[in-house]
């Protein structure tokens, strides 16, 4: 097919040296990412074996009404656990035992690791190995770690998915995998897209049910939808599948880029890649503009938190007209992102990881007009004066592929409109 690869800049960010920083963060824990997979795993359940903290911290990020079910619940560990009067095996199996009692309809169980029972060393995978062969074959059981020990929120999805994969299925069978938790209507748009190119042998992981049976093998290729998934990315690597390297599906040039190594990949001719894309593609570019009449010569900062700082800085500055002043991500993982890294103009510090008051300074120091950062520093910027942006509603909000496009540009742009009205009502 035609070669569909956007045009880089001159000099790029792929080469730039990288500010790296260690010190105090600003983030969530991974127990965050509970509250999207929850969702997108219908007859999966994610038991936190961790404390009261734990728990508060998810009904409130969940916003769980009280008439309502989630598919999550905390373990909470007493004093009797945490002293180690208590047989912390015995107390799992039981607490688990009296949940599939009571919920038959779930059928993957995550036991997720929290600080606490980190920290006493509680043997969590012995003990999903053990729960996976009393409940067999109803129910699987696996576990991964959402603790917020040197991880930031996002990396609970990675342990997640990454826990998957070695109980997937074998094939050998030439196949895609798309690799990343999306809202199933954005999901669905991508299916179509591939579809409607001819490629039709397409897998999900996460699978929205357990019975939607994975598989993966050395003619499985893998393309990723969120640049936080690097331990996945390995862990599908190790069992034999190849990783499609491309830009990450943000706005038109990236979702463009995207879709066009896929489907060089798989053969696709230019004729019907322009086909299928053409109109999305038009419509992604005409929403875009409307925001880009705000954004367009604005400067942005961001501080690290997501690990979808990279993408976002080239999907801002290449097709909203912004400039970064710095891009801060916790993690950088170059075999991810290195394809935006590449057309991300050169000029912005580079950084990873945070010694939040550094950053802090510098971030003072440049005055931008756009701070995206978590909310424990939001309220502070705010109170000096700097507009900010709420870097996890980037997470919860459908922000990929053409027709969220708009809607993904329009999350910058709303912030200066109404800091504009603000200073005009000022003003007044």
């Amino acid at each position: 097919m035609t070669d569909m690869t956007p045009i880089p800049p001159a000099r790029g960010c792929g080469d730039a040296p990288v500010l790296k920083q260690r010190g105090q963060r600003e983030v969530f824990c991974g127990l965050t990412g509970i509250i999207w997979l929850h969702r997108k795993m219908q007859d999966a359940f994610f038991l936190v074996v961790g404390s009261r903290t734990c728990a508060h911290l998810l009904q409130s990020a969940a916003g769980v009404m009280i008439f309502a079910e989630p598919r999550f619940g905390t373990a909470i560990m007493e004093e009797t656990d945490l002293a180690g009067m208590a047989d912390a095996q015995e107390e799992i199996d039981r607490e688990v035992g009296r949940l599939l009692a009571r919920r038959p309809d779930i059928r993957q169980l995550f036991l997720v690791g929290s600080c606490p029972s980190e920290v006493i060393k509680i043997d969590l995978s012995r003990a999903a190995e053990r729960l996976s062969q009393i409940h067999a074959p109803h129910v699987r059981v696996l576990n991964y770690s959402g603790s917020g020990i040197e991880t930031t929120f996002t990396e609970g999805e990675d342990a997640c998915l990454a826990s998957m994969v070695p109980v997937l299925a074998h094939t050998d069978a030439r196949q895609l995998m798309l690799v990343g938790a999306l809202p199933d209507v954005v999901e669905d748009q991508a299916l179509s897209l591939l579809a409607a190119m001819g490629i039709e042998n397409v897998q999900v992981l996460p699978a929205r049910r357990r019975s939607d049976t994975l598989a993966a093998g050395p003619n499985t290729v893998f393309a990723v939808m969120q640049p936080f998934l690097g331990d996945t990315t390995a862990a599908l690597e190790r069992r034999g599948a190849r990783h499609i390297a491309a830009p990450f599906p943000f706005g038109d040039e990236g979702t463009t880029a995207w879709l066009a190594a896929i489907a060089t990949e798989f053969g696709v001719d230019a004729e019907t890649f322009a086909r299928v894309t053409d109109a999305p593609r038009a419509r992604a570019r005409k929403a875009i503009a409307a925001a880009a009449e705000t954004l367009d010569g604005k400067s942005v900062f961001f501080f690290p938190d997501s690990q979808l700082e990279i993408p976002l800085a080239r999907f801002l500055t290449r097709e909203c007209g912004m400039q970064a002043l710095e891009v801060g991500t916790p993690f950088l993982h170059r075999q991810l992102v290195g394809p935006d890294l590449a057309l991300l103009a050169e000029g912005p510090v580079i950084s990873e990881g945070q010694d939040v008051d550094l950053q802090l300074d510098r971030a003072r120091a440049a005055r931008p007009d756009i701070s995206v950062c978590g909310l424990g520093l939001a309220n502070p910027l705010e109170g000096e004066g700097l507009t900010t942006k709420w870097a996890i509603e980037l997470v919860f909000t459908p922000v990929h592929f053409y027709e969220q496009a708009g809607d993904l540009a329009a999350l910058f742009a709303r912030p200066l409109r109404r800091r504009a009205l603000l200073a005009k009502g000022a003003a007044a």
